[in-house]
């Protein structure tokens, strides 16, 4: 065991102007949620891991690496949510939430991923998420992407980021492509990167999410879904696209971009910065209405996207420091006593305050000033014996005496 206590590697204490950044990042999720009317779920931090498994997909890396999973103490194989998507579905199907579809949800907290920690990633990490549940229009794609827009312009990232967007198609044309990329990639097999072959055999689409070198000049060529789309699937395509434009939404579309979960149709689009190093995706989705069949419900379409905190926290403007509106200084036994009782009153009121507790005045009042008070209330004997306060405006120098009755609304 170590000499000192540390965190696990990969996780994360979150403080100061860390802690405030993140907190921003919520306030407007939070924010823009309920300007677009959806409402706000909470799901278990943890599943039976048979729901991430059938969800997101065997293939996929989160499924077959990353994943923390363990055996609880009734035998039962749990694992801890690598993303919301999956228990959100299941909460949907086990809840009867049929009745209220369409059904638009928000949801944000943590999530849990055993992959390298790097810039913006971590083993505990934390995600906004946005989902549609039960609404086929593409409408309803537009929708989730206007909210991701907004919420993005909202963060000062208009300009920071780039709205990447493409189709997979529906079950045939995902087919008939899929079947296409095999026959293209088993060409150059013994040229790809050892992971992209493994892909070959088990999830093809996923060779163009390759970031290895290896395999770019082979991405580049190989077969665009454009091809092979149906008609319905190009018409559906068309309106998002439209729809998009519509609502002053910008997008470049990228005929490589996929998405890795197994479960997507039609739309899939991410928000990608190079603000963060290399091009890192902050926000990403798409439709997804195989899913909730998967899990042994009826065909459900659904659409939705996920955010990490962290990631667009680090991109934005660090938030002025919160401070307090008011600080009470308390000289004397008496006036100790008697601060309790003006600072509930303060706090009661809405009025932001704390107590300088140690030291003279001068070291009370320059606590004061650091924690970035407007007002000092002066407490002290002759101010008790004539049922008032010293109230000094920190930012002009000036000061007056205010009855305690009247304190509150003085300093309103």
């Amino acid at each position: 065991m170590a000499d000192k206590a540390q965190r696990v590697r990969g996780t994360q204490d979150i403080f100061g102007e860390e802690a405030a950044r993140f907190e921003s990042v919520v306030a407007a999720f939070d924010r823009v949620r309920r300007l677009y009317g959806f409402r706000t779920v909470h799901v278990p931090m943890f599943e039976f891991t048979e729901i991430f498994a059938r969800s997101i997909g065997e293939t996929t890396d989160v499924v077959s690496k990353e994943m923390y999973t363990f055996e609880d103490r009734g035998g039962e194989s749990i694992t801890l949510r690598p993303e919301f998507t999956a228990g959100i579905s299941r909460a949907y199907l086990s809840n009867g939430w049929q009745q209220h579809a369409p059904l638009k949800l928000a949801a944000w907290g943590a999530a849990f991923r055993y992959e390298r920690p790097q810039k913006g990633r971590y083993r505990q990490f934390h995600q906004l998420d946005a989902e549609i549940v039960g609404a086929a229009e593409p409408a309803s794609d537009v929708e989730i992407i206007a909210f991701a827009h907004q919420l993005l312009s909202e963060l000062g990232l208009g300009d920071k980021v780039v709205l990447q967007l493409n189709t997979v198609g529906d079950a045939e044309t995902r087919t008939a492509w899929r079947e296409a990329l095999i026959t293209y990639f088993s060409k150059v097999k013994g040229d790809l990167s050892a992971e992209s072959q493994e892909r070959l055999e088990k999830n093809p689409l996923r060779i163009l999410d390759s970031k290895d070198e290896r395999d770019k000049a082979f991405v580049a060529d190989a077969p665009k879904i454009d091809a092979y789309l149906t008609a319905e699937a190009g018409g559906f395509f068309d309106k998002v696209q439209a729809g998009l434009t519509a609502s002053g939404v910008p997008f470049v579309r990228t005929e490589t971009l996929v998405r890795g979960l197994d479960y997507y149709r039609h739309t899939a689009f991410e928000f990608v910065t190079t603000y963060l190093g290399a091009q890192g995706t902050v926000l990403g989705g798409g439709r997804y209405d195989g899913l909730i069949e998967a899990l042994g419900g009826a065909p459900t379409p659904a659409v939705g996207w996920a955010a990490g905190i962290e990631r667009l926290s680090m991109l934005i403007e660090a938030p002025a420091a919160e401070t307090v509106n008011v600080a009470v200084i308390p000289m004397g036994e008496a006036a100790e006593a008697a601060a309790m009782n003006v600072l509930g009153q303060l706090r009661a009121s809405g009025i932001a305050a704390e107590q300088a507790w140690r030291g003279n005045m001068k070291k009370r009042m320059a606590k004061a000033d650091a924690a970035g008070a407007r007002f000092a209330v002066i407490l002290g004997d002759d101010e008790l014996a004539a049922g008032e306060a010293t109230v000094k405006d920190l930012k002009s120098g000036e000061q007056k005496r205010v009855a305690l009755s009247d304190l509150t609304n003085a300093l309103k």
